[in-house]
């Protein structure tokens, strides 16, 4: 496999290169730009299991490389990724995008490594299903993997088609011994095997279609091949049986904007050899503008959650109750915050969660992160394992 990633980069490179020395011909323009992160998490409870730290200090770095041809309608982007973590599983790189892209008239055709983004609530990406979760970079998932792919756009009168052809598979990891937010069981990317025979090389695709009219914008989307999300079964002994399962997920998102409210909804049904499931998140978001002229805008968030896989939910949100505020003070430093928390309507579980961010200067942007696990319920069976995990965690970003 490594040999496989060395000979795509290097292909991949020498395609920038040779287009690099056209500059002149071709008139290419180019743009790099690097992110530094330095980050430190802190956890106030001492650990549940065995040889998990408190402190995690870490670095990161970003590189971006673009270069455009052809009056911007032929490109490559490149999208670097290095962590260095005290946990030796959260200290990992990784191709976020790597991709030649073409477009004419109506369609858009991309080809490598690319991250897509569906959905349009706040606290749960329900449909969001092409690209792996980096599950070591962040709790709630926000953060993924590259996918290689094929991806074929066209923008009609009636709404925006894209196909996907997705022929390999990616691995999601896991924390590793030292780190919080795990399971008791060390789980690495082998213990996890594949329903199909074809393992990492089944070849899947995907189909959306997108639509904005009036104060509509929707989404419908399907996708047929191997889930992102493993199944894992625990028996009696502690041991874990995992497999990634071949699925069939259909997917509806929904956003209805009227004056100061957004209507948002998602949806699934996703079947696969072990369970069928229905999923849905649903809710508003109401904002007053401008509070007393002072250009601040405040945004009332509310969201409900519900998986019928009950406790087989990896994410532990089956019936939820999400509430929150958006605060955008719309200064030239781009101060932002965003409160939240989420009650399990049946047991006592909650979390709650604070992110800010501002920037400082031309080049620096500090954020702020804090997640508080209180009073879950010892019958969660996957919430329960990060009982004592409540942490805070602060990063500085520096661009060039």
């Amino acid at each position: 496999m490594i040999k496989k990633i060395v000979l795509f980069i290097s292909v991949t490179l020498f395609a920038i290169s040779s287009i690099a020395q056209e500059e002149t011909k071709n008139k290419a323009t180019h743009d790099f730009e690097l992110e530094l992160e330095g980050e430190y998490r802190y956890f106030f409870k001492a650990p549940s299991f065995n040889n998990q730290k408190d402190h995690f200090p870490s670095i990161a770095v970003r590189p971006e490389y673009n270069v455009a041809w052809n009056d911007g309608y032929e490109s490559i982007t490149v999208k670097g990724f290095f962590r260095l973590d005290v946990d030796s599983e959260r200290t990992h790189w990784d191709i976020r995008e790597l991709y030649y892209q073409k477009a004419k008239d109506n369609w858009e055709l991309s080809i490598g490594l690319k991250k897509i983004y569906w959905g349009v609530t706040e606290s749960n990406h329900l449909v969001d299903i092409i690209n792996q979760t980096d599950a070591v970079e962040s709790f709630d998932g926000e953060q993924k993997l590259g996918q290689p792919m094929v991806q074929y756009s066209l923008n009609t009168d009636f709404g925006t088609f894209d196909l996907f052809y997705l022929p390999y598979f990616r691995k999601r990891t896991f924390p590793g011994e030292k780190s919080r937010l795990r399971f008791p069981i060390i789980i690495t990317k082998n213990d996890i095997g594949f329903q199909s025979n074809a393992e990492e090389w089944r070849q899947d695709v995907a189909f959306r279609w997108s639509h904005s009219f009036s104060v509509f914008d929707i989404g419908l989307s399907h996708f047929y091949g191997t889930g992102r999300e493993p199944i894992f079964n625990f028996n009696l002994n502690g041991n874990i049986n995992a497999f990634y399962p071949v699925i069939n997920q259909t997917g509806l998102d929904l956003q209805i904007t009227h004056d100061a409210f957004l209507w948002k909804a998602e949806s699934i049904y996703r079947t696969n050899i072990f369970q069928d499931m229905f999923a849905f998140t649903a809710g508003l978001e109401y904002t007053f503008s401008n509070i007393k002229s002072t250009g601040v805008d405040i945004g009332l968030i509310g969201e409900y959650l519900y998986d019928d896989r009950d406790e087989l939910a990896l994410n532990a949100l089956q019936n939820d109750l999400f509430f929150g505020s958006r605060i955008a003070f719309n200064d030239v430093q781009s101060t932002e915050i965003l409160l939240g928390g989420i009650t399990d309507l049946k047991k006592s579980s909650k979390i709650f969660s604070i992110e800010a961010s501002r920037r400082f200067g031309k080049s620096l942007k500090l954020e702020i992160e804090g997640r508080l696990f209180n009073t879950i319920d010892a019958n969660e069976i996957i919430l329960s394992n990060f009982k004592d995990d409540s942490f805070f965690r602060v990063t500085l970003f520096k661009y060039f």
